[in-house]
């Protein structure tokens, strides 16, 4: 059963009446997870969307991009999208109950800020009220602002990745110390513990990235190291 089977289902409880931040709460145990991880980022990035006052064609896409959506189950991710976007519940809401229903897997919520940036910068600019919005949510999440710093900075198109950041070490700490920190965040941005903690698989993507900046960082800490 594909991700998008589930969703439908979702959207037949939506149907009666419920609201989205409702369902949320009811998706709370493996696959359903999946299902409320796709569902909460493509909701709140519907909301990311108004944020700078446009929904653009690129932002759309980018959904693509994150879920490697088909073409048949394109119907059923505009719903979602569409009915966020018109929900009389603000994001906060919805964050709220993303955050109760992750509560105490903050892998998980770095996931899901991993794909609200990838949207927000989909159309070549960042915003600063995407920026505002993003930096509530990450807070509402309960992230640090360490962490939040660390997304920014390998997303923002202006801004080229500092690799201590990505890496959340000090430029003072010790080669062990980063090395330690760098294997730590392989091993749990693998796709396969992604997969595990509730990323769904039509979502790999976010994983194909973060591991790319996690190796980047490391690589060039260590040329500086040499130089």
């Amino acid at each position: 059963m594909s991700i998008w089977t589930r969703i439908r289902e979702a959207l037949a409880a939506l149907a009666k009446g419920e609201s989205l931040a409702h369902v949320f709460e009811t998706l709370r145990t493996p696959p359903e997870k999946s299902v409320a991880f796709t569902i909460a980022v493509i909701a709140l990035g519907a909301k990311m969307a108004k944020a700078d006052g446009m929904v653009t064609r690129d932002e759309v896409t980018a959904f693509r991009e994150v879920f490697q959506i088909a073409r048949e189950d394109e119907a059923d991710a505009a719903r979602v999208f569409n009915l966020a976007r018109t929900d009389v519940a603000g994001y906060r809401e919805y964050a709220g109950s993303i955050a109760r229903m992750f509560r105490g897997e903050n892998g998980v919520l770095c996931d899901l800020m991993e794909g609200l940036f990838h949207i927000a910068v989909a159309d070549g600019a960042y915003h600063p009220a995407e920026d505002r919005f993003l930096a509530d949510v990450a807070g509402i999440f309960g992230l640090s602002e360490q962490a939040f710093r660390a997304l920014r900075s390998r997303f923002v198109p202006d801004a080229h990745p500092d690799p201590w950041t990505v890496l959340g070490v000090s430029p003072d700490a010790s080669h062990e110390e980063i090395r330690k920190a760098w294997r730590q965040l392989v091993r749990e941005n693998h796709p396969d513990r992604m997969i595990a903690r509730g990323v769904p698989e039509e979502a790999v993507k976010l994983a194909e990235r973060k591991l790319r900046d996690i190796n980047r960082a490391w690589e060039e800490i260590g040329a500086a190291a040499v130089h």
